[in-house]
């Protein structure tokens, strides 16, 4: 089983709308044709592309999706390395967009740079997200922090230590860093 191979299985909607019922409880191909108005012929088509694909098992006629294989797919998914976003590249140098590359997966940083000056080329890209002159509480910061790495308390603290963020009073605003034109 092959992650490509489950998400091909689900595109189709008839095999979707299949697969999100056997999410729920054992259906037979009778019942999945009467709960979705839709002939026998198709539910058994959807149901043997599902199998193939390894979504659905049958035992005794009812059918189902088995929890391990889905958490098979999420690990094999979980090992896919995505390329960095050019999101993320945006506004910053041919230099900086390799280091970055190297902490970003997609939109996600996967790692704070132990090295300062790895670190800082981070925070540079991070406090681009910051608005300049808008005002900042701390629920929004953290907000803002966690869409790219789970440990915002950490990076909200590195960008206050290295003046992209300025602090008072609860509320925080950006007080440093390039300004994207």
């Amino acid at each position: 089983m092959t992650v490509a191979a489950a998400l091909s299985a689900l595109l189709d909607p008839t095999r979707l709308r299949i697969a999100g019922l056997l999410t729920s409880r054992s259906w037979t191909a009778a019942e999945l044709e009467a709960e979705l108005g839709i002939a026998g012929r198709a539910v058994l088509e959807a149901l043997a592309e599902l199998q193939r694909a390894e979504l659905a098992v049958s035992a005794d006629g009812a059918w189902t999706i088995p929890v391990s294989n889905l958490r098979s797919l999420a690990a094999a998914a979980a090992e896919v390395e995505l390329p960095m976003d050019p999101y993320i590249g945006y506004g910053m140098m041919d230099e900086e967009r390799t280091i970055l590359s190297r902490y970003f997966e997609g939109r996600m940083l996967v790692e704070i740079p132990a090295s300062r000056a790895k670190r800082k080329i981070v925070l540079e890209r991070l406090a681009l997200e910051f608005d300049i002159g808008r005002r900042y509480d701390e629920t929004a910061v953290n907000d803002l922090l966690h869409a790219f790495h789970e440990d915002h308390v950490t990076l909200r603290r590195y960008l206050v230590d290295e003046g992209y963020l300025d602090r008072d009073d609860g509320e925080y605003w950006r007080s440093g860093g390039r300004v994207d034109t």
